[in-house]
């Protein structure tokens, strides 16, 4: 007899419990490794656009990879303008509970790997590779956990539909494409953020903000060189400085974990004040972004903190820093509370002061404030009862509390119209993705799988208004 006989699911009129959950995928691993292993050896970073592959070849290739592996599993299978592609559990094309995840990820960088980037490597209970973790390892999790929901005989009342993406990383320009010839799903989710259930992501507001710099003094230092994206904290930045090479090293992280790393714009710029590398206008600036950015991440530093109680504190990140003959262009993300809408932003960061006044107050005199990136704020009914079905599913799996949260991230939640982000990190784990050796605990990806075919479950048979409570 099975364990955790008070934690179960119905499947089909039968019972199936979350020791049968692990069991599936014990015996199933090596298919399912073999899978995710298929799609993390396509270098689906994004490329050239070219005929049938808007985001490049390799997006395009994973896409046609998963729709191959669906069909293989028996179900309907589809790209979708060359954006995206699903794999369909049920013939309702109108009707279905959408699980979204992406195949696309962010290049490997510049940093040293341990594991060969586009490839599935495993080491002590550890796998390792470029999308493990972000988004395809969670991503195929629900691809096989579906398979095998299948293959066990469960019958979904509702239709489930997984749709693969292929630019979620940079942008979401696959989302339109999708929508302009596919309804979008009544309810679902994104294994692509954290668990408990996600029910608001913060606002994002990127700035440029240019500084003019005399061209006597901002002549001593050559063109900024290093990996420097929206999308995490830059890990190696190198100037010339009259001529000798200076470099500043940090820790790369995601753009909204930025306590978690170490930034090499802020500790650029000490590394020049400190060691006086520069002098006049330059030292003056380089000692505006310390003061003001160094390990300053909560808005502290430029006189614009404020929170919530849903998502607390605001977080800033410098992403990006660049020289022309006459000026420093710095890029500055702003993750502002789930609460806030883009208005309020704009006219009531402080008592008597909009962001850009409040920013003018704060930057160099005569600097240019421009705003390059903004994404407002998303916030779902945490009483849906849908979403209830999602943090029942969590609870029963975990033991864990699953009290909905909010998150600092962006994911389709933003774009898909009905979804939610649900998994696949669990409380604690921050900062993994984008980084080298990217990794996930194959403990944590199998409980993944679990959770997932336990919401599937939950979402297409059981009434979300009556939902079961466990022991």
């Amino acid at each position: 007899m099975w364990p955790f006989l008070h934690q179960e699911t119905r499947l089909g009129g039968r019972v199936m419990e979350k020791a049968t959950l692990a069991a599936m995928y014990d015996t199933h691993r090596d298919e399912f490794l073999a899978a995710l292993r298929q799609v993390m050896a396509v270098k689906s970073v994004r490329g050239q656009q070219a005929e049938h592959a808007p985001f490049g070849s390799g997006p395009r290739a994973v896409l046609t990879a998963v729709a191959q592996l669906g069909a293989a599993y028996g179900f309907k299978t589809a790209v979708v303008n060359d954006a995206m592609a699903y794999v369909q559990w049920g013939e309702d094309d109108q009707h279905y509970i959408g699980i979204v995840g992406h195949l696309d990820v962010v290049p490997a960088g510049d940093a040293d790997w341990h594991f060969p980037p586009y490839a599935l490597s495993e080491k002590d209970g550890r796998l390792y590779g470029r999308g493990v973790l972000d988004n395809k390892g969670p991503s195929m999790a629900c691809l096989i956990g579906m398979k095998l929901l299948k293959d066990a005989g469960f019958q979904p009342q509702k239709t489930i539909r997984l749709i693969f993406g292929s630019d979620e990383e940079s942008g979401s320009n696959d989302v339109p494409r999708y929508l302009a010839s596919e309804v979008p799903p009544e309810f679902g989710f994104t294994p692509d953020c954290k668990f408990p259930v996600v029910y608001g992501e913060r606002g994002i507001v990127n700035y440029r903000i240019t500084t003019p710099i005399a061209p006597a003094s901002i002549k001593q230092i050559g063109t900024i060189a290093g990996d420097q994206a929206r999308d995490h904290v830059p890990d190696k930045l190198t100037v010339a400085v009259d001529g000798q090479p200076i470099t500043a090293n940090g820790i790369r992280v995601p753009t909204n974990a930025p306590e978690k790393g170490v930034n090499a714009i802020t500790e650029l710029a000490k590394k020049l004040v400190t060691e006086q590398l520069v002098t006049g206008e330059l030292a003056s600036y380089c000692q505006w972004l310390i003061d003001s950015l160094a390990e300053k991440h909560f808005g502290e530093g430029l006189g614009m903190a404020f929170e919530d109680a849903d998502s607390g504190r605001l977080i800033v990140t410098p992403y990006s820093l660049q020289k022309t003959d006459d000026a420093m262009t710095l890029g500055l993300a702003m993750r502002y509370p789930v609460t806030y809408h883009e208005a309020d932003v704009s006219k009531a960061l402080t008592p008597d002061a909009d962001v850009r006044r409040a920013l003018a107050a704060a930057v160099p005199a005569g600097s240019q404030i421009t705003i390059v990136r903004s994404m407002p704020s998303v916030l779902h009914d945490r009483h849906d009862p849908r979403i209830a079905q999602l943090t029942q599913a969590y609870k029963k799996m975990t033991g864990n509390d699953g009290t909905p949260v909010t998150t600092t991230g962006a994911t389709y939640a933003r774009e898909m119209p009905n979804i939610i982000a649900f998994g696949p990190s669990f409380p604690g784990q921050k900062g993994i993705a984008h980084k080298e050796n990217e990794w996930m605990d194959e403990a944590d990806l199998k409980l993944n799988m679990m959770i997932f075919m336990d919401a599937m479950i939950g979402l297409t048979e059981r009434d979300p208004t009556r939902l079961e409570t466990g022991a």
